[in-house]
């Protein structure tokens, strides 16, 4: 279901587009003022969110960003290191802003695969003894955006966790398409989560609703939080007109992901057929293709969007497509033909 105007968007699960349910439950939704702990539909919401992921409390907020940067900022210590991926989200997208907030420095790990092993903790924490700066929590990113979306393995995740626990460094999860990963892996949102110590979600991509992150934790972590979002100016007041929304996007958009990453493995066949070396589609599991640019015809996002088909850079060497509800196989099939025209003005 390309837009309105006839553009197939894969630049993002972002773009999506609230469903008629939504916009219902958005309507009719019973408000008070969050920042007194009155809105209902809030708490609801947080509840929801804490249950289905297997956690004592949850925070709403505004956005993904500001769910890492709450988490970050109580799980570590000023003057210390967080370890994450080198192309983690909260390493490369988030405007630096864990040193602004926190007074923290992000040490990036190799993560060629999109995931690390746990034995780079061990070294993390060894060179603490060298003079460097010692660490005081750990991220990861499940599933990994820039590894076309790669999810982590639940006993993957265990592991790093049972290191760094070793240790007693706390473990964040960026978890913005998490639900994606639990499709992708068929383990629940709950076995994925369990060893992290807080972990976010996004409502506003592959779920479609308009607005909004979730942070889960413990109540300890969740009351600091809570309290470090007022801080950051991040209270809401009648917030349930949005959080409804949210509601039913957990409630009836999660099943249907297993869509979005069957066409996301169709285009990424489709690119690996016409661009040789672009792309490896075996290692699409979710909504997400990361093509190396240099494998594809010169100005590609430039020439798909005159072709009425959008997608992004996430880099300077990377082109992505995202796949989501408001792209159906006809929107494929529309760019997968965009592609072909390329191709041909290119042999």
């Amino acid at each position: 279901m390309a837009r309105p105007d006839g553009v197939v968007d894969l630049r993002s699960d972002t773009v999506t587009t609230p469903t008629p349910a939504m916009r219902r439950a958005m309507a009719d939704a019973e408000v008070g003022d969050d920042a007194y702990g009155e809105d209902p539909t809030v708490a609801r919401l947080e509840a929801l969110a804490a249950d289905r992921l297997g956690t004592a409390a949850a925070l709403y907020v505004t956005s993904g960003t500001m769910a890492n940067q709450l988490a970050l900022r109580v799980l570590s210590r000023p003057g210390t290191e967080v370890l994450c991926a080198e192309r983690a989200h909260v390493y490369r997208y988030e405007r630096a802003a864990t040193a602004g907030n926190s007074a923290v420095q992000l040490r990036p790990v190799p993560d060629p695969e999109g995931r690390f092993d746990p034995s780079v903790i061990e070294r993390a924490v060894a060179d603490a003894g060298a003079h460097l700066p010692p660490l005081s929590a750990v991220a990861i990113e499940n599933p990994h955006m820039p590894a076309s979306g790669r999810p982590w393995p639940a006993a993957e995740v265990a592991a790093v966790a049972d290191a760094a626990h070793a240790h007693r460094l706390p473990v964040h999860g960026d978890g913005a398409r998490i639900w994606n990963a639990a499709v992708a892996t068929g383990a629940s949102p709950r076995e994925l989560c369990a060893p992290l110590d807080t972990v976010m979600f996004c409502l506003s991509k592959g779920l479609a609703a308009p607005i909004g992150s979730v942070l889960c934790g413990s109540r300890a972590a969740i009351d600091e939080a809570r309290e470090q979002r007022a801080r950051l100016g991040g209270a809401w007041r009648q917030a349930g007109i949005i959080a409804a929304a949210g509601i039913v996007a957990l409630e009836t958009m999660v099943e249907r992901l297993a869509d979005d990453h069957a066409r996301a493995r169709r285009l990424a066949d489709a690119l690996a057929a016409r661009f040789p070396g672009s792309v490896d589609p075996a290692r699409v599991e979710t909504n997400i293709v990361c093509a190396d640019a240099d494998r594809l015809p010169s100005a590609l996002v430039e020439r798909l969007a005159r072709c009425g088909v959008l997608c992004g850079m996430i880099d300077a060497g990377t082109v992505r497509f995202v796949t989501h509800k408001d792209v159906d196989d006809a929107d494929l099939e529309r760019g997968v033909a965009a592609l072909d025209t390329i191709r041909q003005e290119d042999p």
